[in-house]
């Protein structure tokens, strides 16, 4: 390996690893944020819209495994 191909390789690794840990997302900081309003009385939610940032993506992640799973199966029984 030359020096410019390690150098490439060291920079694109670097990069990717970053953007796997890739830090908070999006969701992640609102529902801090949503948490922290929450416990210092700052917003008169219910817990459940609190939370939200948290299980509505895991909700809309469930229902595309869900959704997957049936055009899976569908193809493969058309197949037969």
């Amino acid at each position: 390996m030359t020096k410019l191909e390690y150098d490439i390789y060291k920079e694109y690794n670097k990069k990717t690893s970053a953007a796997a840990s890739g830090g908070m997302k999006f969701c992640d900081v609102l529902l801090i944020v949503f948490i922290v309003l929450k416990l210092c009385k700052v917003i008169n939610w219910s817990w459940w819209w609190v939370l939200s940032p948290f299980w509505i993506p895991l909700g809309l992640a469930i229902i595309l495994l869900i959704i997957s799973v049936i055009i899976k199966l569908i193809t493969k029984y058309k197949r037969r």
